[in-house]
């Protein structure tokens, strides 16, 4: 038997994943030999390979715009109580000054990964015979790229957790190898069906959106928007094909498969990193794991009867004729 947990990707909402990581390795005492994370599911396996939680929880309910940007494109501000994302057009003209390639940078996120994913953890997940894959998207090959810990330096397993989580053009472009690197997600935002290549037997996979589309958007107001717009709306579609790619590849080999969706919208921009909310997220991921678990725990039991069907089931035993 080979265990997969599988993380996709969506940016701040990666607390909720994190919550509902923890009901299944600390509640129901799931134990995992293989970690896969696209974008900001390749921040947490690591932690995760570990079962270091706390410092996972400590670390996704404790950033903010400014532990991810060192040059953010984001301008965010409160209209009637609710946040608005604009353009930050000086950040950008800036970017497009310097000749960088992207609208806005993420190299305080680099710097972020170094201080949270040590050397030292890195030496005892290869000690421990856990397997931990991030995925990226290689934008000059034009393919989806698997690295796993087994392979890599400490230094380049950092750069690939780094490129995973890079949204570009909004975050940094890795360029490694004469190859220039984006986020998993755009081609493999749920990597079930990698989990089956490597040899898992059964998986969970933690869903960072809705089952069913729920949310009609506002007309675009702007070039920043709209982009924001298309993307989620491809990226819809890269996760429902992972989805059902990864359904039929495990019904084909007899996979036990276990999906975890959000239950509600958590945000409609995951590149907004706010504290209190990633706080509240974390907790409703370990209270939607725990009603999914206390769902299956009710199937196994039997229904209560009623005093009649109790009094009819007497009367047909009296009429057996043993």
């Amino acid at each position: 038997m080979k265990k997969a947990l599988v993380i996709s990707g969506g940016g701040s909402k990666g607390a909720f994943a994190g919550g509902v990581a923890q009901y299944l390795m600390k509640n129901e005492q799931k134990e995992y030999d293989l970690f896969l994370g696209t974008s900001t599911g390749s921040l947490m396996v690591s932690h995760l390979a570990l079962g270091m939680l706390d410092g996972l929880k400590e670390l996704y309910t404790n950033v903010n715009q400014e532990t991810i940007f060192s040059n953010n494109p984001f301008n965010i501000k409160k209209v009637a109580g609710e946040k608005i994302v604009t353009i930050n057009h000086l950040n950008t003209f800036w970017n497009f000054l310097n000749g960088r390639k992207t609208f806005g940078e993420s190299k305080n996120l680099r710097a972020l990964i170094k201080k949270k994913i040590t050397k030292e953890m890195y030496v005892k997940i290869r000690a421990a015979n856990k397997e931990v894959v991030v995925t990226v998207s290689n934008l000059t090959a034009n393919q989806i790229e698997y690295k796993s810990i087994n392979d890599c330096s400490y230094d380049d397993f950092c750069d690939w957790i780094w490129g995973s989580c890079n949204y570009v053009p909004f975050m940094s472009l890795l360029e490694k190898d004469h190859c220039q690197y984006a986020d998993g997600g755009f081609g493999s935002l749920v990597p079930i069906r990698e989990a089956i290549l490597r040899g898992a037997t059964e998986i969970d996979a933690i869903i960072l959106e809705t089952e069913v589309t729920q949310i009609n958007r506002m007309p675009a107001k702007n070039p920043f928007s709209l982009l924001f717009d298309v993307f989620d709306f491809m990226l819809t579609h890269v996760e429902r094909h992972n989805i059902t790619i990864g359904k039929l590849a495990a019904s084909n080999k007899d996979i036990k498969l276990n999906l975890y969706y959000t239950p509600t919208v958590l945000t409609t921009n995951s590149l907004v990193f706010d504290k209190k909310l990633m706080r509240k997220w974390w907790e409703s991921g370990f209270q939607y794991a725990k009603s999914k678990d206390e769902e299956k725990m009710s199937e196994f039991r039997p229904d209560v009867l009623t005093d009649q069907e109790i009094e009819e089931g007497l009367e047909n035993i009296d009429n057996l004729n043993i």
